[in-house]
């Protein structure tokens, strides 16, 4: 392919995460202009009346419309994002990839394990290639991270913790909107954070063997929403149960054999978006917070005892910071993780070889989480 090549996408579900992706796409040339593939905005679908043509209007989508089988039946369109409700993404995934287009779309990929083999199935069947948005993998202090643990910088990994906690359900006058259900938004905190939290750890430490887990709804009700509505609206309707999960503590072991605690929640008042992790080995340690994203602490040497941490800032030589900006101490932002995930789904494309988290990585993920609920179930380990 020559850079002149093209590809039409489309967008599914136009929240706040399809204009994320819409955004994404204008800018992934500005920030990567030797990409292979260019994508143009063909088309955006979203049912809720207005939406799409609002969007068609400020992001500059050929077309809109509200149902997305428009989109996946429309030959304009050689790839799509899927950023609609978790029970929606078997059935608009599979239909995606059985179209012949290829998919860049959201975690956790439908609302349990099943949803997720499928779509997974489906793709490779079809031949396509996909992208899952597990995005802090992305964060170049966090390619650092995996570099200095690959090359054996903080010795044998040995223990770790990872932590993913938000206050957006925190309030009990939030209202009771499909994420929490268990038909339309799976498993609570474990899709939605906790996914998060098993891919960071899977791609710094590898596989998992095993995890034994304990869950939590701390908000039992809540009140029901009059017309359009989300867990970020307050409302006042007569109360409806919570059927899934706001908080998750896992203990996992990896492959490797290396230990690590992981936590999420949902509900969480005083935290907002403190996502990151701890990471122990023989020789030094490393330390990586989301709200400090361009900041990687990292203890090493061999003194063992009263050795401290330094702070390193992500550089040009790390991840991909090089694309964003020429140096140290700089800040990158969310938007531009997805940036970097448009890079791979078309680099992807062009080369026709995956490039960043693929539906591999959201398999294996989702049979963690799926394990995480049986064990909180049953209160044992569960291997894997």
């Amino acid at each position: 392919m020559t850079a002149s090549d093209r590809i039409g996408v489309g967008v599914v579900g136009f929240g706040w995460m399809g204009e994320v992706h819409a955004r994404s796409y204008q800018r992934v040339r500005h920030h990567f202009p030797d990409l292979p593939l260019i994508a143009s905005l063909v088309a955006v679908a979203d049912p809720a009346p207005g939406r799409a043509e609002a969007a068609a209007a400020q992001y500059g989508f050929a077309s809109f419309d509200e149902d997305w089988r428009a989109l996946v039946a429309d030959d304009r369109i050689g790839a799509i994002s899927v950023t609609a409700p978790n029970f929606l993404h078997r059935e608009i995934g599979t239909a995606v990839v059985g179209a012949g287009k290829h998919l860049w779309i959201e975690k956790p990929v439908g609302v349990g394990a099943a949803d997720t083999r499928a779509v997974f199935e489906a793709a490779s069947a079809a031949g396509v290639q996909s992208t899952v948005g597990f995005n802090y993998r992305a964060a170049p202090a966090v390619a650092h991270a995996r570099e200095l643990i690959a090359a054996g910088e903080i010795g044998t990994v040995t223990n770790a913790r990872i932590r993913f906690f938000s206050d957006y359900a925190a309030h009990p006058a939030g209202g009771l909107s499909w994420r929490f259900t268990r038909a339309s938004g799976g498993n609570g905190v474990l899709g939605d954070l906790a996914s998060h939290a098993v891919d960071l750890g899977r791609h710094l430490l590898g596989s998992l063997s095993a995890l034994v887990a304990d869950t939590s709804v701390i908000i039992p009700a809540r009140p029901t929403v009059s017309g359009a509505g989300s867990h970020f609206s307050r409302a006042d309707g007569p109360p409806g149960e919570v059927e899934n999960e706001d908080y998750v503590s896992a203990l996992l072991r990896f492959s490797s054999g290396a230990r690590a605690v992981l936590e999420a929640s949902r509900v969480a008042v005083g935290e907002q978006n403190t996502y990151g992790f701890e990471i122990h080995g023989t020789t030094g340690a490393l330390s990586w917070d989301f709200r400090r994203m361009g900041e990687l602490r990292v203890s090493t040497g061999a003194d063992y005892q009263d050795q401290s941490y330094k702070t390193i800032y992500a550089t040009a030589g790390h991840g991909d910071l090089r694309a964003f900006q020429p140096g140290a101490g700089i800040p990158m932002g969310y938007d531009d993780l997805k940036v970097i995930e448009a890079a791979g789904f078309l680099t992807s494309i062009a080369t026709g070889k995956p490039h960043g988290p693929t539906l591999d990585d959201a398999v294996a993920a989702a049979t963690a989480l799926d394990a995480m609920s049986e064990s909180a179930r049953t209160g044992e380990w569960v291997s894997l």
